[in-house]
């Protein structure tokens, strides 16, 4: 049975991925978080740890789907959700929040690590690469219907009033 939470194609590269409903590695999820609060960055930069990130990795952590090919509108890549794939970035993590007014930790990482996710506190989510910000969604269920449809995310702009 498909879950109606996601479209029944994110539904089942989920599922192919090992997540179900009800899916919870809270244990997990408190290891990653106290391993990120405690790295310490050489230029002094330090990582953000909050319930929407806590849960986040709870639910999802682990869970890695290699999708590829056409999507929606672009080519769909894979992505794993592992906060430790951004562990010696709190740096690019803090510039991001600085410039969303709000705390933002590693979520995992896009395209064997060409790409970094990350969550803000409010739970949106992020795919930061070299070619800018871009946003994937208001919840990490969107996010993963993003990328595992290849839904055309929204690029970050840093003009007054859009960010």
């Amino acid at each position: 049975m498909l879950n109606a939470r996601f479209p029944a194609e994110v539904s089942s590269a989920l599922k192919h991925a090992g997540w179900h409903p009800g899916r919870w590695q809270i244990r997990q999820a408190e290891a990653w978080a106290d391993a990120l609060a405690a790295h310490d960055s050489p230029d002094g930069h330090r990582h953000s740890v909050f319930p929407a990130a806590v849960d986040a990795w709870a639910e999802f952590g682990g869970i890695g789907v290699d999708l590829a090919g056409a999507g929606e509108q672009l080519a769909r890549t894979p992505f794993l959700i592992d906060p430790m794939r951004g562990l010696h970035q709190p740096r690019t993590l803090a510039d991001l929040s600085r410039a969303l007014d709000s705390p933002v930790a590693p979520l995992g990482e896009e395209n064997g690590g060409l790409g970094l996710l990350a969550i803000d506190a409010q739970g949106r989510v992020y795919s930061l690469d070299h070619s800018g910000e871009w946003y994937l969604g208001p919840s990490v269920d969107q996010a993963v219907t993003t990328l595992v449809t290849g839904a055309a995310p929204e690029r970050l702009r840093t003009v007054a009033g859009l960010l």
